[in-house]
């Protein structure tokens, strides 16, 4: 491989010694100089991460030369003028901060200084880190004046975006690992393509180990405005055969509260096993075992270490030190026993373990999900996707052929998805919406992502951004919110550590917030008891001194304090806004004893909850249930040392079933106490006051509530506002009918009337169903619910006179001629008609049909049936026996004469003597008395 002449810093011959993607690189670097932004498609292995970066720099340095541009045919940087000029950066971002460093420590390991001999790296002839290859991540750096090409995580590069819009300094950008969608790559994704569009000197490259580089190839082409597609360079595979088998565990992977105990046994059994006969087939191999979280990692070790105490076994996850991660990622020391690192997803794609020819996947991963009925997102156990799980087999062909053990079964595999889901379906929005914000994109309007934003879960972040007051009612960044957004942490805990700092001072603050947006569980939900053995160094469960918990959180602490002591400035107050000059922490300092609650309760205000339960008593006794301000319940875990606390803040609240969630389907995983008058100061917008109405016995019902949220702190009654007084009872009319406002017998048989006249007629006759009388409630019953809305009860209202408001005129007139209420019959009487409910049809027997009950002795030689609504429905007659009771049921008399009759008199005139049954129903006078009064 050549490049091109001149003043190059990398020597990439040298470096793309026995990387596949050195075939690439000419192609690459010829894109770049002519369209200055390409996707690159490569496959783990290939070397891309370690390549293309200092080939990047290589053609800054060439365009930055006096006339250098020209000839390699490559534009000139803008703003050079053909005068030479400091060689720009090249900045590239990894998905996470083990990646990162390892990445630099390669690249520097393998640029040898001019004048060295030999292989780049061999004999020790490489830079050391942060020479001309650093790295950036959340405190650590290891870079200089001399570094051209830095890694860093996404969230720093978004950070400096958003100082510096334009990137001084910078003249190349690399997302690497673009399909592993975490959010803030996405975002940067967007970002870049703008900044592209004002810089068109700046490099842009975009890198995946997915076959999907055609998708972000057009929406590149779109962000950068090209109207095109850009280039995409591939790369062939650097895979070498793997052999793949399947050893699935014959009992379950898991169960309600995680993985089981079990299927990491059979994990491990089958890497002792495999690695056994590994080492026996080519000595020196190292394996790499994939599980879903750390606990799993950590419980898998000590299996292994238990089955093979002559090996080596190594964590790898994101809660360890850097010292740990680098440990695992490194190299085996010469002559070290065999090594067998297991590691979370971490190792899936964005970093190289070296040695590794075995593969053992557990087949399960750790991803996030959005619970969008409680508000909540948290971390749930599934089965890996597709690509995932080629990615891991990948890790085992790398060196040569390997082997891949799958602990599970070829029907698993096919079930799964295809691709992870990408984070931004399925994360809290809320810090993305604030970058998007300060960027000058509210909503990421006008930004060409990868993929858009989920409405609503943005429309929640929005309305959390606004009651933090980081931004206003157009969606802009308010001061407020871009000093929350310089904070490297989730909005919600900048702002509780801004803030906080007037309640408990900066120091407190800073080591709650660092607690808080650490890994560390707390044991029983106390985040209390885990600050403090936090605070002495981390000893016993819930601290986490083995893995490093306690360091990292004491770091991080004094990070946040340094940055809230740089928030308040000098001079200013405690809690002071250093935008507005005002105080913006809830009032006077706290107690040390609630100090933990207050500063979660600034970050989760909508998490403040109230014990609602007594134990021992009612759905999920013994258990402790509370009552969130969001309206969430949930429980504490059973045993925890919080049990009893009467307010609580919460940091965690996870979707959960079974005893640990009391039948609430949710557990808090951490919190701490506050008491109410506390809870109230943290409350903010939440505490609110509110005149309600609602229908309770017949009336509405005015009532002052006090609370926080959902959650209730005092009610007392009031006069009904006459507004929400009539909204109460429209709304009872529009849930329950006309039944609670009290139908009486005249309004029930009017209403039937006018049902059956619209049934048959229609139009004028008005539609008096429930939904319709609700809907037209202004028309018919205005004053009644005027009345009602004062609080009169419904004894007061008369709902006849309010429905005979609905005839229409001028057909009302013909309404009783229509629908009488009585209809003569031969005896001389009249015989009250009973109409239908309104809505019952009339297809089946008499169910829609008009009902006149009368004895059979009164209708004697009625032979046609009445016909009601213009001669349109038949009446059904139900005819009596003397004592009342059913004989027959007709809609034809003259059919009921002239058959069944005879058998209804031969068995009734024993029965009733006294009263006639004539042979002769047609001639004999009808009448309701007996023979004998006749």
């Amino acid at each position: 491989m050549t490049t091109a002449p001149g003043p190059v810093p990398f020597d990439l011959e040298t470096l793309g010694a026995g990387l596949v993607f050195a075939q690439s690189l000419p192609g690459l670097l010829r894109v770049l100089a002519d369209e200055r932004v390409a996707v690159v498609q490569a496959p783990p292995g290939t070397g891309k991460t370690t390549l293309v970066p200092p080939a990047a720099a290589n053609l800054l340095a060439l365009q930055a030369a006096p006339g250098a541009a020209a000839s390699a045919g490559a534009p000139a940087p803008a703003g050079s003028r053909g005068a030479a000029r400091a060689p720009l950066r090249v900045v590239v971002t990894q998905p996470r901060r083990v990646a990162a460093r390892a990445a630099a420590r390669r690249l520097a390991s393998l640029d040898r200084p001019a004048g060295t001999g030999g292989r780049s790296g061999s004999g020790g002839t490489g830079r050391a880190a942060g020479v001309r290859a650093g790295h950036t991540v959340r405190g650590e750096r290891t870079t200089s004046r001399e570094t051209l090409v830095e890694f860093v995580t996404p969230g720093i590069l978004v950070n400096r975006l958003l100082a510096d819009p334009e990137l001084a300094g910078t003249g190349a950008v690399i997302l690497d690992e673009v399909h592993e969608r975490d959010l803030e790559s996405d975002l940067l994704f967007g970002m870049l393509g703008e900044v592209a569009q004002l810089r068109p000197d700046l490099l842009l490259v975009a890198m995946s180990a997915t076959l999907d580089a055609a998708r972000f190839a057009d929406r590149l082409g779109e962000g950068t405005g090209r109207g095109a597609p850009v280039p995409v360079v591939d790369c062939p595979s650097a895979l070498h055969p793997v052999d793949v088998s399947y050893r699935p565990h014959p009992g379950p992977r898991q169960y309600t509260r995680g993985v089981t105990r079990e299927f990491l046994d059979h994990v491990a059994r089958c890497a002792v096993e495999a690695h056994a006969a590994a080492l026996a087939a080519e000595p020196g191999t190292d394996a790499l075992v994939f599980v879903p979280g750390a606990r799993e990692v950590t419980l898998t070790c000590e299996r292994i270490a238990q089955l093979a105490p002559g090996t080596e076994v190594l964590p790898l996850h994101g809660q360890l030190t850097s010292a740990q991660q680098d440990r695992a990622v490194g190299g085996r020391e010469p002559g070290g026993a065999p090594r067998i690192i297991v590691s979370t997803s971490l190792a899936e794609s964005s970093l190289t373990v070296p040695g590794v020819r075995l593969v053992v996947d557990s087949g399960l991963a750790r991803e996030p999900r959005r619970d969008t009925g409680r508000g909540m997102t948290g971390l749930v156990t599934a089965t890996c996707a597709q690509s995932s799980a080629e990615q891991r087999a990948g890790r085992a062909g790398r060196l040569g052929p390997g082997t891949v053990v799958r602990c599970y079964d070829r029907s698993t595999l096919g079930a799964a998805p295809a691709h992870p889901t990408p984070a931004v379906q399925v994360a809290d929005l809320t810090g993305a919406a604030l970058v998007l914000a300060c960027w000058g994109a509210p909503g990421g309007e006008g930004l060409v992502l990868p993929d858009p934003l989920p409405q609503d879960p943005l429309a929640e972040a929005l309305a959390t951004l606004r009651a933090l007051d980081a931004i206003d009612d157009a969606g802009r960044a308010t001061d407020h919110g871009r000093g929350l957004a310089a904070i490297s942490a989730e909005p919600r805990l900048a702002r509780a550590l801004l803030d906080g700092t007037g309640l408990v001072g900066a120091r407190a603050a800073a080591e709650v917030v660092a607690l808080a947006s650490s890994d560390v569980r707390p044991e029983g939900a106390d985040l209390t008891g885990a600050l403090s053995r936090l605070r002495s160094g981390g000893t016993g469960r819930g601290g986490g001194a083995r893995d490093g918990s306690a360091a990292r959180w004491a770091q991080d602490a004094r990070r946040f304090e340094a940055l809230a002591s740089s928030a308040a400035g000098p001079g200013a107050g405690p809690g002071a806004d250093t935008a507005t000059g005002r105080d913006r922490s809830p009032g006077a300092r706290v107690p040390g004893e609630l100090a933990v609650g207050a500063v979660v309760g600034l970050a989760w205000p909508e998490r403040l909850a109230r014990r609602v339960s007594d134990p021992g008593t009612g759905r999920g006794a013994g258990a402790e249930v509370y009552l969130l301000a969001s309206g969430t319940r949930a429980a504490l875990p059973p045993g925890s040392a919080l049990a009893g606390t009467e307010w609580l803040a919460c940091a965690e609240v996870a979707r959960a079933e079974g005893r640990a969630a009391a039948g609430t389907g949710a557990v808090i995983r951490a919190a701490a106490p506050v008491d109410g008058d506390l809870a109230q100061r943290l409350a903010g917008p939440l505490l609110a006051e509110e005149r309600t109405a609602h229908w309770q016995d017949g009336r509405v019902v005015g009532r002052l509530r006090r609370g926080i949220g959902a959650i209730t702190l005092s009610e007392t009654p009031v006069t009904p506002d006459r507004e929400q007084g009539r909204a109460a009872v429209v709304r009872v009319l529009r849930t329950e009918g006309l039944g609670p406002l009290g139908v009486s017998e005249a309004a029930d048989t009017l209403r039937r009337r006018l049902g059956l006249v619209h049934r048959v007629l229609g139009e004028p006759w008005p539609d008096v169903s429930d939904a319709a009388l609700a809907e037209d409630w202004e028309a018919w019953l205005a004053p009644e619910v005027e009345r009602l809305a004062g609080g009169a009860r419904t004894g007061s209202v008369h709902l006849a006179e309010a429905l005979r408001r609905l005839l229409p005129w001028p057909d009302a007139v013909r309404f009783d001629e229509l629908v009488p209420e009585r209809l003569p019959v031969p005896s001389g009487r009249t015989a009250a008609v009973r109409y239908p409910a309104v809505g019952a049809g009339g297809e089946d027997g008499d169910a829609g049909a008009p009902v006149v009950a009368v004895k059979l002795q009164e209708c004697f030689g009625l032979a046609e049936t009445p016909r009601l609504v213009d001669g349109r429905v038949p009446v059904v007659f139900h005819l009596l026996s003397p004592a009342g009771r059913p004989l027959a049921v007709t809609g034809d008399l003259a059919s009921f004469w002239s058959g069944p009759y005879a058998q209804v008199r031969a068995e009734m005139r024993g029965r009733y003597p006294k009263h006639p049954w004539p042979e002769d129903p047609w001639t004999a006078p009808a009448t309701a008395r007996t023979r004998n009064r006749g």
